[in-house]
Parts: C-alpha cells; structure tokens; sequence
C-alpha cells in the first residue's frame, strides 16, 4: 500500500512528480479558506502532510490515526505543538539552512532602507515633491561604522553579522542563550546582556525564534532602553514584539525608526498605525521570498517527507526524540 500525502502547498512541476513518484498526493489549494474542510477530509487516511503556514494543532491532527510524519517548508515551528508530535511520535521536519542567506540579505535591506530613508524619499520623488536638493529635514544616517546589535546569534545571525561586519565595517554585538567564542573570533562580535545590546548598537536586529521564553521580549521597558537614534530591525517573529510598546516608541521618538518583516497579526492591518509613520519601512514577510529559495525549501521539504515515510531519518529533524523512540 502506497503512502498518502496531503500537501497545502503548491509545489513546482518537478517537485510534484518527485513526491508522486513515492507516494499518492491530495493538493488542498487555500486550506485558509474553501479548502479547509477538504483537508480535513483528507487527514483520516494521510501518512504525511507537507505545506507552509497552517496551524496544526491537535483538532485537525487528531483527525489523522495513520500520521508518520509532517514536512513544514520553513524554518520556524510555532504553528506546531512539538510536545503533542513527541506524544503522538510524529516526526515533525523543517528546512533551517536554506533560507538563511536570503534572509538575511532581507535583514541588511532593511537596514539600509531605513538608515538612509529609502522607502519615505522614494515616495517623495514619486509624489512630485522632489523640488530643490535635500535638506537636513530629509537626511539618513550612514550605515558603514555603526554598532550592530543582534539579538539571536543563530544561522541567520550570523549571516547578518558576516555582512555587517565584512561588509560595512561595523563593530558587531550580540545577546544569545550563551556566548559563542567561534562568532566573536570570526566577527571580532562582543557578547553582551540583552540590556547592554539595548543601550549601545545602532542596529538592533531580532533574529530569534518564537518561543514560550522569545514572545513579549521586546516591550515597553526594553524600548526605553535604546538611544532616540537607534534602528530596531525585526526579521524574526511578530509576536517577538509588543507592537503597542513599538509603536509609542517610534511616535514618541524614543528610537529613530523600525524596519519590520514581521508582525503580531499577519497580513498587517490596513488601518495600523505603522502604516502611517515616515519612520517606519513594512515588508510582507518577505524574508525568504525569492524563486531560488522557496524552491530549495520546498524540494528540502519534499525530501524530508520522503525520507520519513520510506523510515530513513529525515535530514531536518525537529524532534529527535521521536526518532530514538
């Protein structure tokens, strides 16, 4: 008997024949919406489940007795409750390295964009506003020479701070779990107390997952300790955030200016107030969105789920416990 897979994932021609080739494939198109009740439908007869920014939480999960194994195309996992896969013993994958480098290039754009007012004079030009040389009023801020501060020395850290450091000349701290001797030697970084990356980078870039311990870090008390010139960069998680507590910051000019790939809602709300300050640069949650590496998490997806369902470890693990089980 074939494996059954329930994908909610559009997968390019390619993919989609390598992942039929091992297993038979139920596409549920827009599970959000029309296609929620066809995948829950699907799941009583599924050994594997592949897709991208679904919740799965045990009410859809406990529809699925025959589940082996759920294949996520990202790198975060706060849309599954990893204890529930460990007592059910589903394998749970994701794909961790192959957004790292894209990711971080979105970090470094919003970087530049908002030291150097990018999006806000942009829009200047393109409103027909541009009618003599810039004044002071419509100056940035240079990048090159600053304090970078990272709050998450993962991959994706130390990408940003490869390109910080390498790239800009920036001296490079950063706040972790625990200090990281190879990164301080590679970037000549300095690990510091969350409070001491607070009060001395120009940047400060979230790239940290969400966790029980990560959500609400940034608040109200953290936000006062960051100098009216500083940059708060999140390319992490929304919910990483108290966005009230950010959004007082900006409009009382306690920091210079946000650059947010992330938020607490997601697609942000038309009527936020983050929409509506010059000092703020929004983006989609765009981090990896790029044809190249939505294309490698996908196929890295697809051959994770192949490997759990043929009962080879899969090379992306997220709970290893359940393998040794």
């Amino acid at each position: 008997m074939r494996n059954q897979v329930v994908l909610y994932k559009k997968l390019s021609p390619a993919l989609m024949h390598r992942l039929q080739e091992q297993a038979d494939v139920t596409f549920i198109d827009e599970p959000n919406r029309d296609g929620l009740a066809r995948l829950r439908a699907a799941l009583p007869h599924a050994h594997g489940v592949l897709g991208a920014s679904i919740k799965l939480d045990a009410d859809l999960l406990d529809l699925a007795p025959h589940l082996k194994a759920v294949s996520s195309v990202s790198v975060g996992i706060d849309n599954y409750d990893v204890e529930y896969f460990n007592r059910r013993g589903i394998l749970l994958t994701n794909t961790p390295d192959v957004l790292t480098e894209t990711t971080a290039d979105t970090g470094f754009a919003l970087i530049l964009a908002t030291a150097r007012r990018v999006v806000e004079l942009a829009n200047l030009v393109r409103s027909g506003q541009w009618t003599s040389n810039l004044g002071p009023d419509h100056f940035g801020s240079d990048v090159h020479g600053k304090t970078l501060g990272i709050i998450g020395m993962g991959r994706i850290g130390e990408a940003l701070a490869q390109r910080g450091h390498f790239g800009f000349g920036m001296p490079v701290i950063y706040h972790s779990h625990s200090p990281k001797p190879a990164v301080e030697a590679r970037f000549n970084a300095g690990y510091r107390s969350l409070e001491g990356v607070l009060k001395e980078a120009d940047f400060i870039c979230l790239t940290l997952p969400l966790t029980a311990e990560t959500e609400g870090l940034i608040g109200t008390e953290q936000f006062g300790l960051m100098r009216s010139q500083s940059i708060f960069i999140n390319i992490s998680r929304g919910k990483v955030v108290n966005e009230k507590a950010l959004i007082t910051a900006l409009q009382n000019n306690q920091i210079r200016a946000a650059g947010l790939d992330v938020f607490e809602r997601e697609p942000l709300d038309p009527d936020s107030p983050l929409l509506r300050l010059n000092n703020v640069v929004a983006t989609p949650h765009m981090g990896s969105a790029t044809h190249e590496t939505r294309e490698a998490m996908a196929q890295c997806a697809v051959e994770n789920l192949i490997s759990a369902l043929a009962g080879d470890r899969p090379a992306n693990l997220v709970n290893p416990e359940v393998w040794r089980k």
